[in-house]
């Protein structure tokens, strides 16, 4: 199965093919004209051009290879083409229509049928019951959402198995100004699945982080496997701790499964997960722009107390932890700060003065801290303490991660200066304490918590069941 073709193509065929604005068939040629490869419509019922290119009535018909089918069609007639597109050569599909097997036993059959087809000419399958997928980096839309085109480059990889809630992230991303390495909605997982998507983007060279949303999935194993063999940060969200499985079923064909034992297998692979899609994507920012955490050790250096008791709350709620700082880090804030409000982790300086980031400097120098977080809101006379943080990401090669606040039209420099320098920046004392939460979970995985693949402690079997740690396959 060439999954190459499939998010890589140099020719594609859009089977379904409108001059109608309402058809998905219309919106996917709207969607793919920054597209630099070769593209042919297909309809059997239309003549003539669109968008300067002819209409074809198949993909049989066309004298060119074709690497990837775009098939805009409805659920009755999709195994027909996708069995033409084989014929044809055509190495992968991407299948838009819902109806399969998500839809009871009539839908399961088609979709068996696809299966069937696609794997005896190893084509690789998004779908069905996709919206697809974009490339931004390479200007290849292969969604039929209207807007997605606007998403702009960046690093974080979204692997989705629902279409609306992939686009729902690449839309957060584009208000953010963060942008995509790729945006995927697996769908109802045909033929290419989690395993197949994590692998392919893990190589991608603009991905420097994935984020996986998790509905279900019979290939438990191999999601984990993938997950962990990846080079690449993984964070996955598990949705369905709740009774949702009736509904999740009716949406991609998922059975979402004990969330628990989800969640012990994320662990036990070393895949630390979230609770929102908010997080998901402020985690890939902070995993893939700077460095990596060691260990679970927060060093908290706060301005106002009050924030900073909020913060401590929340990290060490979501198994962060708070180390006691050397002596000579102690004894180096002292000399600092003589008379400092808490001189204790958290550091608490009590308001933003101009040896605020030495104290910073000396939190983050400790060997006991593998995470630092700031909280300072701005005071227009003393302005964030940019010129130390730079020379201190220059020297500590750890993740710090900034929580402030003030008028934005006061102290938006400032921040855009920490953020080129590759400091995220919140604004407000929870979001800053979960990313760092994530990153002390991430730290600790990475220092110990990863289990080797013959560990039987929670190893999931391939058959479904249980075994005798409470670990499912289905997971």
């Amino acid at each position: 199965m060439n999954v190459g073709s499939l998010f890589q193509p140099a020719s594609i065929a859009v089977v379904g093919a409108s001059r109608a604005p309402e058809k998905i068939g219309h919106q996917v040629l709207v969607n793919l004209r920054p597209f630099d490869g070769t593209i042919h419509p297909v309809n059997p019922s239309a003549e003539g051009e669109i968008f300067g290119r002819e209409f074809v009535a198949s993909v049989t018909e066309i004298d060119d290879d074709v690497d990837l089918a775009l098939v805009a069609v409805p659920a009755p007639v999709v195994p027909d083409v996708i069995e033409e597109c084989a014929a044809a050569g055509v190495d992968a599909a991407v299948i838009y229509a819902g109806g399969f097997a998500e839809a009871g036993p009539e839908g399961e059959d088609r979709q068996d049928r696809v299966v069937e087809t696609a794997t005896d000419h190893g084509m690789a399958v998004l779908g069905p019951n996709t919206s697809g997928f974009v490339i931004p980096g390479d200007g290849l839309c292969g969604s039929f959402a209207s807007g997605v085109e606007e998403v702009p480059a960046g690093g974080t990889c979204v692997i989705a198995q629902s279409g609306g809630v992939a686009h729902s992230l690449a839309f957060q991303t584009l208000r953010e100004g963060r942008g995509l390495s790729a945006m995927v909605g697996l769908g109802n997982r045909a033929t290419v699945g989690f395993p197949e998507a994590i692998g392919h983007f893990d190589d991608h060279a603009a991905t420097d982080a994935i984020v996986l949303h998790v509905e279900g999935t019979d290939r438990g194993r191999e999601l984990l496997e993938a997950s962990r063999a990846a080079d690449t940060p993984v964070i996955a969200y598990k949705v369905g701790e709740s009774d949702v499985g009736a509904f999740a079923e009716s949406h991609t064909g998922a059975l979402t499964g004990d969330h628990e034992l989800y969640l012990a297998g994320f662990e036990q692979y070393g895949i630390p997960t979230v609770e929102s899609t908010r997080e998901l994507l402020d985690g890939a920012a902070v995993l893939g722009d700077g460095p990596l955490p060691a260990g679970p050790n927060v060093g908290v250096i706060t301005a106002q107390a009050g924030p900073g008791i909020i913060i401590a709350d929340r990290i060490q709620r979501s198994g962060g932890r708070l180390p006691e700082l050397a002596d000579a880090t102690s004894e180096e804030i002292a000399g600092i700060l003589p008379g400092i409000t808490y001189a204790e982790n958290p550091i608490d300086t009590g308001r933003p003065m101009p040896e605020f980031g030495d104290v910073v400097a000396a939190v983050a120098a400790d060997d006991a801290v593998d995470v630092v977080l700031v909280n300072e809101l701005y005071e227009d006379a003393l302005g964030l303490p940019v010129d130390r943080m730079r020379s201190l990401v220059e020297t500590v090669e750890k993740p710090i991660v900034f929580a402030t606040d003030g008028p934005p039209a006061d102290f938006e420099d400032d921040v855009a200066a920490l953020e080129e320098m590759g400091i995220p920046v919140f604004h407000s004392p929870e979001r800053a304490a979960d990313v760092v939460s994530l990153l002390a979970r991430y730290g600790a995985l990475a220092d110990g918590g990863r289990q080797e693949p013959n560990d039987e402690r929670q190893e999931p079997s391939d058959d479904g069941t249980a075994d005798s740690t409470g670990v499912n396959a289905d997971v």
